[in-house]
């Protein structure tokens, strides 16, 4: 199985996360943040990479550090469970409606990270969340785990419905994207050979 886990201290936030690519969709999250826990539930789910993440930060302050910083934690603990990337399907790709809301989430596990982020939010705070602060986790996500990254929710009115379509669609692109392709055998899906930020 191809797991890693991940641990991260700082001045700001300590966070560890264990992954397993080739799981159920179980999950045992615990950031602090209710709505995040919600989320990252959704991702695992939704992705049947198993995902437990613990997490404590300067919530008092606000809950910028420890949102970003699990998303660099969890993006770690990707790559790291994807080691050299033989083998996998590479790109993945979804359409997720949740009522009147629609998102599209196009990736490539490339080792080329980069955010295209076209989702707007008619509101501010989503219960006691930033709504800003759901830019910056799918940010660092997709820079530590090396993945080009493109949301955009095509419509919605929702806020709540926005996010959540977000993230389904991040978990069923991304568990596209990891599975090993049988037809592949042990060759890297690159013409470079490598995916070290290949084309």
């Amino acid at each position: 199985m191809r797991s890693a886990n991940i641990r991260r201290t700082t001045k700001e936030t300590e966070i560890e996360a264990t992954v397993a690519l080739d799981g159920q969709g179980r999950y045992d999250v615990a950031t602090g943040i209710g709505f995040l826990d919600h989320m990252l539930e959704q991702l695992s789910r939704h992705s049947l990479i198993d995902l437990t993440v613990r997490a404590t930060g300067d919530l008092h302050i606000d809950f910028h550090h420890t949102t970003e910083d699990t998303g660099i934690v969890i993006g770690e603990a990707v790559a790291k469970a994807l080691g050299d990337r033989v083998g996998i399907r590479r790109y993945g790709a979804a359409e997720i409606p949740m009522d009147e809301t629609c998102t599209r989430v196009a990736l490539d596990i490339s080792n080329r990270p980069y955010l295209v982020w076209k989702v707007a939010f008619s509101k501010p705070k989503l219960g006691d969340m930033d709504t800003e602060l759901f830019k910056e986790w799918f940010q660092a996500f997709a820079q530590a785990a090396g993945v080009t990254l493109h949301v955009e929710t095509l419509y919605g009115e929702n806020n709540h419905h926005i996010v959540e379509s977000c993230f389904k669609a991040l978990a069923r692109a991304l568990r596209q994207a990891v599975e090993i392709d049988p037809r592949a055998g042990d060759s890297t899906p690159s013409t470079k050979g490598t995916l070290s930020g290949s084309l």
